[in-house]
């Protein structure tokens, strides 16, 4: 499979964040680029935890002498362990592919309760929804320039307890892909005025990833109606863990 060094990597989460911002990413209206989509197979039964069947999808936009410019992969949405496998395999199959060492630009969106500061959620502080940047492996000026000026980072020792996103962390670092991480934080609050937020940085999430690929963002397509509960359950697996 062929991928472009610009790679934004989404996990394809049951909110629809993902599919939003894939779906609103287009060319520019005065862009040569065309889109080109393929599916991705990811061989995780050699792991002895998968199928080795769909991992999910990627849209390369293409220049008209056929150059790839920004490849968008929507990864399935899978659990530990089979997670972290599909992750490690899909970040070979783009150091593997690429013509250079690759930039990879990775957004989410995340419940306040899963970001945590000295043992303690950031939603006791902040209830409102927003942005924080910070970046893993080698720096590139185009990245550092664009989301460094224009989002906060995210208060020092953050403990993160989203899989996805600490997966590819993890990974990013261990393979030292410059990789910059754009996250978004939910509102803990259910009201009209939290969802025009939650609106809110979903679309300036769109924007940057945006601006940094080179494409357009269409607001109007952006589809958002996650359901929350007053605590967010906990995955089942962890259970095994105490």
């Amino acid at each position: 499979m062929k991928v472009a060094e610009k790679i934004v990597i989404l996990w394809n989460d049951s909110d629809g964040f993902a599919a939003t911002i894939a779906d609103a990413l287009n060319p520019n209206p005065t862009s040569s680029l065309r889109k080109l989509e393929e599916q991705i197979q990811l061989p995780l039964d050699k792991y002895g935890v998968g199928d080795g069947g769909n991992g999910g999808s990627v849209v390369h936009f293409v220049d008209e002498d056929g150059a790839y410019k920004v490849s968008v992969f929507l990864l399935r949405s899978y659990e530990p362990p089979a997670l972290v496998c599909a992750i490690n395999e899909l970040l070979d199959i783009i150091t593997k592919e690429a013509s250079a060492l690759p930039t990879i630009v990775a957004p989410f969106f995340v419940a306040a309760s899963k970001l945590k500061f000295n043992n303690k959620s950031i939603e006791a502080s902040s209830r409102k929804a927003s942005l924080h940047y910070f970046h893993v492996g080698p720096e590139t000026e185009a990245t550092t320039g664009l989301f460094a000026t224009r989002v906060e980072k995210p208060p020092p020792l953050m403990q993160i307890h989203h899989e996805p996103l600490s997966c590819l962390l993890h990974l990013a670092r261990v393979k030292c892909l410059p990789t910059s991480i754009l996250i978004g934080q939910r509102s803990s609050s259910i009201s009209h005025k939290a969802l025009n937020e939650e609106l809110q940085v979903i679309h300036e999430t769109g924007e940057l990833v945006a601006s940094w690929a080179g494409l357009s963002f269409a607001r109007d397509r952006i589809k958002w109606n996650a359901s929350k509960t007053s605590k967010e359950e906990e995955s089942p697996w962890r259970a095994l863990y105490g």
